[in-house]
């Protein structure tokens, strides 16, 4: 087993550092719009799990202050 299969959160900071690295002056507006709508949705996504989370640490801190 190589050891970046050992790290999976180590290559999924490194696609957003890649991503946060392109060279946007290689993009058109569109595409910039595009890419754009895109990130707002990861970011819409992302909330929704944090929500989750937040909602699940609130109910275990509930069930052991009991």
């Amino acid at each position: 087993m190589e050891r970046d299969e050992l790290e999976p959160r180590k290559r999924r900071n490194e696609a957003l550092a890649a991503l946060a690295k392109e060279d946007l002056s290689l993009l058109g507006f569109e595409e910039l719009e595009e890419r754009i709508t895109a990130l707002e949705a990861e970011i819409a996504r992302i909330r929704n799990e944090m929500v989750k989370k937040r909602g699940s640490l609130s109910a275990a801190e509930a069930l052991f202050k009991k």
